[in-house]
């Protein structure tokens, strides 16, 4: 089904089934989509957002990473993982933040220099 929504009105324009419906059916589908939307009312549209929060900034950012990682080492898990899933982040992301908590001292070095 290919529905348009212009000047407060849903046009259907398209409308296929799988077997073909009857009009009875489709009277019932109808009566099915007019009814939520007489129950909402004039529905607006808003702006669009962000599927993630905004991260926060500057150490307050560096300690939920450390945070993260730390704890999904103590359990044995992949602390890249649980810093990406906390964050919401790529892995190339979650990487950087994970190097921004290390360069500020939250974090052990990954390798001990000589």
């Amino acid at each position: 089904m290919t529905a348009v929504v212009s000047h407060g009105r849903v046009a259907i324009e398209d409308l296929h089934a799988q077997p073909p419906l009857s009009p009875d059916d489709f009277a019932a589908l109808v009566d099915w989509i007019e009814r939520p939307l007489e129950e909402d009312g004039p529905v607006t549209a808003e702006p669009a957002r962000r599927a993630r929060p905004a991260w926060p900034r500057g150490n307050a950012g560096r300690r939920i990473v450390a945070e993260a990682y730390r704890s999904a080492q103590h359990k044995g898990h992949d602390p890249v993982l649980a810093v990406m899933c906390a964050t919401g982040h790529s892995r190339r992301k979650s990487l950087r933040l994970i190097a921004g908590a290390r360069d500020a001292g939250l974090l052990t070095p990954r390798h001990h220099r000589r």
